[in-house]
């Protein structure tokens, strides 16, 4: 119940009255251009996001954080690199009821909640998976195909970290992304994809080694530059001022001295000098981006919302737990606007 406790004062303190905002202005050719008026409000799980970009109404269901443990005969070579993990999430504890639960059932029971409320899209943001188990991956595609829901995957920290395996992180996940979760990308590129619903534009890019590299900038500012509505999706939440270093996506404080778990994570040491210039790029495009409605990310295990120059971002409790979001796109009607007009 102390899991359930946090999330309602978070809660009560950020979206009691509602968040609103006729965002921060940028400057384009010498002119004052301004992000679209939006509106969030949220109530334990649901959370409803009102935009005038939005023409129709569109479900999503956020999950993150599952953890998934499953393993079988094929996972034993590995069980050197799998042993920490695979014990990590046996058993948890539901964040509604305070009752005995584990990874399968969470991740069935969201998944069930997901077909009931006829969501239009599944995101899938990263630590699906404790450690890239074949069984895992196998049970979870038959699970969502189980559902007839499209859904949008990118990987998180865990998703393709065998604990100790030599390698840098950028070789580890490249290796385990075409050895075992390729599938999961249903054709789509491992690293940036973007998929269209009801004329919003989820774009899923995967920053689950804490960088950005040049590509997916790149492939960031020509969706801006489409002028589509967009949603961001990444595992590891966007810095925001006072945040912990797990908010590690263009966080200053990122580097060798602030890495406290490699050791205990098995994994190379953080740089000395920090995020590259490419990732603290990205996060300015990010939080300057005109027509971006929201980022919807994870990996904190903990649910928090911010406002980084007007635009928010929601982080999900973990689906291990039974954390999730149902979040609603809606237009914003004439009534509510004249609400939050200026005068």
């Amino acid at each position: 119940m102390i899991r359930r406790s946090f999330f309602q004062k978070t809660t009560a303190a950020l979206l009691g009255l509602g968040l609103t905002g006729k965002v921060f202005a940028q400057k384009k050719n010498g002119k004052r251009k301004m992000k679209s008026e939006i509106c969030a409000t949220v109530e334990e799980h649901k959370l409803s996001f009102y935009a005038e970009a939005v023409k129709e109404p569109i479900t999503i269901f956020h999950i993150t954080d599952t953890h998934l443990f499953k393993d079988d005969q094929r996972g034993v070579p590995f069980q050197e690199f799998s042993g920490r993990m695979a014990k990590a999430y046996n058993e948890t504890t539901h964040f509604q009821t305070g009752e005995k639960t584990n990874p399968e059932e969470t991740f069935v029971e969201t998944l069930k909640l997901a077909k009931e409320a006829d969501a239009d899209l599944i995101t899938l943001v990263g630590d699906l998976f404790s450690f890239p188990s074949e069984i895992a991956i196998e049970w979870v595609l038959e699970r969502l195909k189980e559902t007839g829901i499209p859904y949008i995957y990118i990987a998180g920290n865990h998703d393709w970290h065998y604990e100790g395996m030599a390698g840098t992180l950028e070789e580890l996940r490249d290796t385990w992304t075409q050895k075992r979760l390729l599938p999961l990308y249903q054709g789509k590129h491992p690293l940036m994809a973007a998929t269209d619903v009801k004329g919003v534009r989820f774009i899923a890019i995967d920053n689950s080694t804490y960088q950005i590299n040049e590509d997916q900038l790149t492939f960031f500012k020509e969706q801006v530059a489409s002028g589509m509505p967009l949603v961001l999706l990444v595992h590891i939440p966007m810095y925001a001022p006072g945040k912990r270093i797990s908010f590690g996506c263009g966080n200053p404080n990122w580097n060798e001295a602030s890495d406290t778990n490699f050791e205990i994570e098995r994994r190379p040491k953080w740089p000395v000098s920090g995020h590259t210039k490419t990732t603290f790029d990205f996060h300015k495009e990010v939080f300057s981006a005109s027509n971006l409605l929201g980022v919807f990310a994870g990996h904190t295990h903990r649910f928090s919302m911010e406002l980084i120059k007007g635009t928010p971002q929601i982080v999900t409790d973990d689906n291990a737990s039974g954390g999730y979001l149902d979040v609603q796109f809606l237009p914003l009607e004439n009534k509510d606007k004249e609400l939050i007009a200026e005068s």
